[in-house]
C-alpha cells in the first residue's frame, strides 16, 4: 500500500542556523533552498512542503501582510505546502529570568502566531505548529532547576493562550541545549508542568532525542552507556518514547553520529548527518516508527527533515535532498498513512 501522509517537508532553517557572519559560513538565502528543494526528486515523488524559520535573512518577523502574501505566493507556486514555523524567541527573549526578557518570549510568539494565522487564511498552510524552546542554557537553568523550571512553564503557558486563542499549537523542541529540556525527564516534567495537552506539545527530533539516550549535560538522566547493545538500545528508546510520544506533535526526520556540534552563535548540540552518513547510529527507519505511532490522532499531518550545520557545499548538492527524500518516503512506506484517517489538525486548519 502506498500512503499519502504524513507529506513530506523539508526545513529551511539549514540555511540559516549556524551560518551568517559571525560563523565559519555565510547563510543560504530562501529562495535558494526553495530550489534546491524542488529540484529533488524520486521517481517521480517530491517533497510536499516546507518548514519556515522566522528570521532574517530568510522571513522578518515583523513582515507585511503584502509581503507575507506574495512570500506564499512564492511558495506555492513551487507547488509547496508550509507546515511548522520556528519562532525566534532566542535573540531577545529568554522562558527565564528577566521579566523583559520573558515579554519578549511572548512577544514573539504571537508575532509568528500572527504569521501563521495568514498563512493558513492564504490558503498555503493547513497543518503544521510553532516550534519554541526555552531560549536558556543547561547552564543557566542549573543554578535553581526548580524555580526555573516553574518560571518556563509560566512563560510558555502565557505564550500558549495566545496561540490556542488563533487555532495555533506549541511545540517544545527537545534539544541537549536548551536549558529545562536538555533531558527527557526534564522535558517530561515541564510538560507536565505547563499541562495544556491541547495546545501545547514536544518536537521530537530523531538526532537530538538520541543524545538524550546517553545523557548529554544530563548524566544522571542517561539510559545507556558507551558500547551498548542493540537490545539494550531497544529497550532504552522504548522507554524514552513510550514517555515522550503522547505529547509529540511535531517530528523530524534526521540522522546522528553520537558526537555533538555547534556553529556560529549556536551551541553544541546533537549532530545532524547526511541521511546516508555510514557513522549514523540511528535505523532511520525503524526509529521514526516508535514516534509515528498513533501519529493522526495527534494531529501530525508531515514530518520535516532537518539537518541543522551541514556545510554549505553539502547542501548545495542536489543529491543530497534526493538521498534525503528517498529516506523520507521509506520512513512514509512503512509508518504512513491515507487521508482517512486523519483527525484533529484538519480540525484546527
Amino acid at each position: 500500500m502506498s500512503h499519502s501522509f504524513p507529506k513530506l517537508h523539508n526545513a529551511m532553517w539549514p540555511g540559516l542556523v549556524g551560518k551568517g557572519p559571525d560563523a565559519e559560513e555565510p547563510a543560504i538565502d530562501l529562495d535558494t533552498m526553495l530550489r534546491l528543494t524542488a529540484a529533488a526528486e524520486v521517481d517521480g515523488q517530491k517533497f510536499d512542503g516546507v518548514d519556515l524559520f522566522l528570521y532574517d535573512p530568510h522571513i522578518n518577523i515583523d513582515i507585511s501582510d503584502d509581503d507575507l502574501m506574495r512570500l506564499a505566493d512564492k511558495i506555492a507556486g513551487y507547488g509547496f505546502a508550509v507546515g511548522s514555523l520556528v519562532a525566534p524567541i532566542w535573540f531577545e527573549g529568554c522562558a527565564m529570568g528577566e521579566v523583559a526578557k520573558r515579554d519578549k518570549y511572548v512577544e514573539a510568539v504571537e508575532k509568528a502566531v500572527r504569521i501563521g494565522v495568514k498563512l493558513r487564511e492564504h490558503g498555503v498552510r493547513k497543518y503544521g505548529v510553532i516550534r519554541i524552546d526555552s531560549a536558556c542554557s543547561p547552564e543557566a537553568w542549573s543554578a535553581d532547576p526548580q524555580a526555573n523550571q516553574e518560571q518556563i512553564a509560566e512563560t510558555i503557558c502565557r505564550a500558549a493562550q495566545v496561540a490556542a486563542a488563533h487555532g495555533e499549537r506549541l511545540a517544545a523542541e527537545g534539544e541537549i541545549c536548551w536549558g529545562g529540556m536538555h533531558s527527557w525527564r526534564d522535558m517530561l516534567n515541564l510538560l507536565q508542568l505547563v499541562n495544556m495537552p491541547e495546545t501545547v506539545g514536544f518536537q521530537a527530533d530523531l538526532a537530538h532525542t538520541y543524545l538524550y539516550l546517553l545523557g548529554y549535560n544530563s548524566p544522571e538522566n542517561a539510559l545507556l552507556q558507551p558500547g551498548y547493545s542493540e537490545a539494550e538500545f531497544a529497550a532504552a528508546y522504548r522507554q524514552m518514547t513510550d514517555a515522550l510520544r503522547p505529547w509529540t506533535i511535531d517530528f523530524h526526520v534526521a540522522q546522528n553520529d553520537g558526537s555533538v556540534h555547534g556553529s556560529g552563535s549556536h551551541d553544541k548540540t546533537g549532530r545532524h548527518c547526511p541521511a546516508d552518513d555510514p557513522n549514523g547510529k540511528l535505523d532511520v527507519v525503524a526509529a521514526s516508527g516508535y514516534w509515528l505511532q498513533d501519529a493522526p490522532a495527534r494531529g501530525i499531518q508531515h514530518i520535516c527533515w532537518d539537518g541543522c550545520m551541514f556545510p554549505n557545499a553539502t547542501l548545495m548538492k542536489t543529491e543530497t535532498w534526493s538521498t534525503i527524500l528517498k529516506l523520507m518516503l521509506e520512513v512514509r512506506q512503512a509508518h504512513g498513512w491515507g487521508a482517512a484517517t486523519r483527525t484533529h489538525a484538519s480540525e484546527l486548519a
